[in-house]
């Protein structure tokens, strides 16, 4: 739907997402793909949800963390890809103006908070490796939730100043978004208002939400590196490699492409290599994070025996 303003010029309360352009006849094939890679990444993030509430052995700050982030997963997806597929099998969708801010501030929200989860995560395996006498004093409980509120209301904060931000913007020019969602980016190049405040409050916001958090991600592996270097058994220095490592991969795998996408240019051809960094960081990082968890992990590996287990007893006795 287009409004004319008093002065004769377009505004747009709507916007076509244009997605991925010449599919062609891979289009069927990509959102069957991209159909099964979002059903493994929501049962794969709900089983661990229903695994660390269930199971008493993962009743620990470290999954305690992990269940947030399996949420923020399930969000994040659940807010992306739903909007993708119909992009993908029409070639193309429109959005109004109001669920295009809606599901920036969902994207935003989600992504702030897995970034200080996983801060809290590399902040929790600081004390359990470099301080462990004092680990269960320091992470108790009621810390745990503090951390994990904070880390979810700064989220939604720093979402809702730009929701407030790009809402009081007239967009009248083009209202085509050459992405399939609607990301911060593509969407503050369509306005023809001035974009200065909303740039601002970006280029200051972004690295509370992604730089400092990094750098401490750094410098508590730093000191974790030097204890374990520390241990003098071979098997020690394992095992407490082992309690971190699936957390670094994930750090890892999160913190480079999404820096990867802020860091490289917004103009021309680039927009199209964000577009895929994007299908990376917003389908296969979800993807790999419940199975780098489980694969490397013996207690969620046996908590699922134990359930699978369980189950069977009560189907035998079910059945005599």
């Amino acid at each position: 739907m287009q409004i004319i303003s008093d002065q004769n010029q377009t505004f747009f309360n709507e916007f076509f997402l244009l997605g991925f352009q010449n599919l062609q006849n891979f289009r069927i094939p990509v959102f069957i793909l991209i159909l099964i890679i979002y059903a493994i990444i929501m049962s794969g993030n709900i089983i661990i949800v229903f695994l660390v509430s269930k199971s008493h052995t993962l009743h620990s700050p470290m999954y305690f963390f992990l269940c947030h982030l399996s949420l923020c997963d399930i969000l994040f997806t659940s807010n992306i890809v739903p909007t993708m597929l119909h992009v993908i099998l029409k070639e193309g969708s429109s959005i109004s103006h109001f669920c295009c801010l809606t599901q920036l501030q969902i994207f935003g929200s989600c992504g702030t908070a897995e970034c200080y989860i996983l801060t809290v995560m590399s902040y929790d395996r600081y004390l359990a490796i470099c301080d462990p006498l004092h680990y269960s004093t320091v992470m108790d409980f009621k810390r745990c939730i503090s951390l994990v509120a904070l880390s979810w209301s700064f989220g939604f904060l720093f979402a809702l100043i730009s929701r407030v931000l790009l809402g009081g913007l007239q967009f009248c020019h083009l209202n085509i978004i050459d992405h399939f969602f609607c990301d911060f980016l593509p969407l503050l190049e369509l306005s023809c208002s001035d974009t200065f405040i909303v740039e601002m409050e970006a280029f200051m916001v972004i690295p509370f939400i992604v730089l400092f958090p990094f750098v401490f991600v750094i410098v508590t592996y730093v000191y974790i590196f030097f204890t374990i270097f520390g241990i003098s058994s071979t098997t020690g220095r394992q095992k407490a490699f082992s309690t971190c490592s699936s957390h670094l991969t994930v750090v890892c795998l999160f913190y480079g492409t999404l820096i990867s996408i802020y860091l490289s240019p917004s103009r021309g051809n680039a927009l199209n290599i964000n577009k895929f960094t994007s299908l990376f960081y917003t389908v296969v990082t979800p993807l790999f994070n419940p199975i780098i968890y489980s694969m490397r992990n013996k207690e969620i590996r046996k908590a699922v025996h134990v359930l699978f287990r369980e189950k069977r007893v009560r189907s035998m006795f079910s059945e005599s």
